[in-house]
């Protein structure tokens, strides 16, 4: 029998994938997996395999991963997803425990070192930028999610829920205020100029001043809908990536670019730590790629002496 002939029923899909979001708290690994599943499924059923839903077709997925050249992260995170699917299968007789505990063999990616990720240089982040066709509402829509992507170092599940009450005027500069991003945690982000033009280009156009800032658009070049998903975030990137010259950019690298962007300018380690909203300055650091100078020792600047 091939067990994934069951999966692949809508309703028996949309129930399993249910099960193995309801068993995680966090909202972003829920989407992250909800993602993860809904690729899986699609890769089997261009590729289907004569085995079904088990450990050789599971360990085909992942070196189909691995081909795709995606980060040990990446990989660890969809091949969770795929590991709560087995069990939940097997939990409601889908498939046997046999197979699913053949699934949870399957090796996943080994975590080694850090990964360090893109970065855009001045330049290329300016290409970026510069590539949506801003004669359409459409490409003045996306300019200014790369502009608050680039400009703000913001997340691309930030940037579909970011909202007008969201953009005010804190200490006479326009600013993101209170915004909600991973694990919950609130910050406030100054907005530079520029990003604001980009907003305000999109919304005048667009005619909205209230709820979501960013919308669907139609092929028409019309507004559609109240706000905008995540997966379009990540969709829209790719082509204007490839436009510029910079094949193979993820939202994520913008938030990198725009850590880094912050530093070359003189931008203050916590102060950045504090735009991007990370726990731990640690987590800035590699999102940096900052390496200790041994030869040009931050502390060789504290000018005392010790008498001799």
């Amino acid at each position: 029998m091939n067990e994934l002939i069951v999966v692949e029923k809508i309703a028996q899909w949309q129930r399993l994938k249910s099960l193995v979001l309801d068993s995680v708290s966090s909202p972003i690994t829920k989407r992250v997996y909800s993602m993860a599943l809904d690729e899986f499924l699609a890769w089997f059923r261009q590729e289907p395999r004569p085995g079904g839903f088990c450990k050789a077709t599971v360990s085909a997925w992942r070196a189909s991963l691995e081909i795709r050249r995606l980060g040990s992260s990446s990989i660890i995170i969809r091949m969770s997803a795929i590991r709560k699917l087995a069990a939940e299968a097997a939990d409601n007789g889908l498939i046997a425990p046999e197979l699913a505990a053949g699934i949870a063999r399957v090796k996943s990616a080994k975590s080694v070192g850090i990964r360090t990720g893109n970065w855009l240089s001045v330049r290329q982040a300016q290409n970026l930028l510069n590539a949506p066709d801003t004669s359409t509402l459409k490409g003045l829509r996306d300019r200014a999610i790369l502009a608050v992507l680039l400009g703000c170092g913001v997340r691309r599940s930030e940037v579909a829920a970011l909202t007008f009450a969201h953009v005010q005027q804190r200490g006479g500069r326009w600013c993101i205020v209170d915004l909600v991003g991973k694990h919950g945690r609130i910050r406030t982000m100054p907005m530079p100029v520029w990003v604001k033009v980009a907003i305000d280009a999109w919304t005048s156009v667009a005619g909205i001043a209230d709820g979501f800032v960013f919308r669907p658009v139609r092929r028409g070049d019309s507004v559609s809908g109240d706000r905008l998903g995540e997966k379009v975030v990540w969709q829209l990137i790719k082509p204007y990536a490839e436009a510029a010259g910079v094949p193979c950019i993820a939202p994520h690298d913008l938030r990198r670019t725009c850590a880094k962007l912050c530093r070359a300018g003189g931008g203050e380690l916590e102060q950045i730590q504090l735009l991007l909203g990370h726990a731990s300055v640690q987590t800035t650091e590699r999102y940096l790629g900052t390496k200790q100078d041994l030869v040009h020792a931050p502390n060789d600047a504290i000018k005392l002496r010790v008498a001799e």
